[in-house]
């Protein structure tokens, strides 16, 4: 981190493990203030490794600053309280993450939606609502600032049937309020986008590869770290040309080769718009 310049500061909801983590080590990696929030705070008290305060030494290790902010997403008061606390200890924020998401162990089951666990709505709880909540309180901040970019971190099952419809309708519904929001802050000089990640190489997901080893065997060679996602958050906030790419679904292989980004030992990985289709046209009507 160059020391002239001022740190970015940035919050990455569900950042205990998964993507969540990764995109705050990037972060951190860079030089940036990460607070990072999630439920978990002793190993072992969830059924994957990983706690906020890993994260957290971990962001300190790589040159940034980590932050670990033990928060429900699904309690509206703690949320509120962890954007006061930003307000009054960095006095702003600059790039939120909406990764926070709830994923029941029979997402990925084969089966219609009616046979599995009315639970699965969770993620339209933690991953959709907790997303506009979390926006609604980093808005007028980033308003006030006149810059700020708020992602949320979607998949192409937001236009293809993937896991069953309420992971397609969070999907879809994080995608719409990228556009939406971005309509909203516009005129204040601040940027939100969907990022469609690939596959991910997650401590989930190589659980779920050891098990069915021969249905994933395409895409793990060329799966993407969660850290892969993170550079690309910070190449698109540090991009001169941010506000051109606002209201966007964009898919993070194909951002990634724009701004010229390479994954873990140099791995490019592709863009899956032709095997499972592009984000869909918006019409540029505005109702007010």
């Amino acid at each position: 981190m160059k020391q002239a310049e001022q740190a970015i500061v940035a919050v990455v909801t569900g950042g205990s493990r998964g993507a969540g983590k990764g995109i705050a080590l990037a972060l951190g990696a860079a030089g940036a203030t990460v607070y990072v929030t999630g439920r978990t705070e002793q190993e072992g008290n969830a059924p994957l490794p990983g706690t906020i305060h890993a994260t957290a030494r971990e962001i300190d290790t790589l040159g940034g600053r980590g932050i670990a902010v033990a928060c429900d997403h699904r309690d509206d008061a703690q949320v509120a309280r962890l954007f006061e606390r930003v307000r009054e200890e960095a006095g702003g924020i600059d790039i939120l993450v909406n990764n926070a998401t709830f994923l029941h162990d029979e997402l990925i089951m084969p089966g219609p939606f009616w046979q599995k666990p009315l639970e699965m709505t969770g993620i339209l709880d933690v991953g959709l609502r907790s997303g506009y909540v979390a926006s609604w309180h980093a808005a007028p901040i980033m308003a006030a600032q006149g810059r700020g970019l708020i992602v949320f971190t979607s998949s192409f099952g937001a236009n293809c049937y993937m896991h069953g419809p309420a992971y397609g309708a969070q999907k879809a519904g994080i995608d719409k309020f990228a556009h939406d929001m971005a309509v909203d802050l516009r005129p204040y000089g601040v940027a939100a986008v969907s990022l469609w990640m690939g596959p991910l190489r997650t401590a989930r997901t190589l659980r779920v590869w050891e098990k069915h080893p021969d249905k994933y065997a395409a895409f793990a060679p060329v799966a993407e770290t969660p850290e892969f996602t993170g550079r690309i958050i910070d190449a698109l906030y540090r991009d001169p040309a941010l506000m051109d790419k606002s209201g966007r679904v964009l898919i993070g292989a194909e951002a990634a080769l724009a701004y010229g980004i390479v994954d873990a030992e140099g791995v490019q990985p592709p863009s899956y718009r032709q095997a499972l289709g592009g984000p869909p046209p918006v019409h540029p009507a505005i109702v007010e």
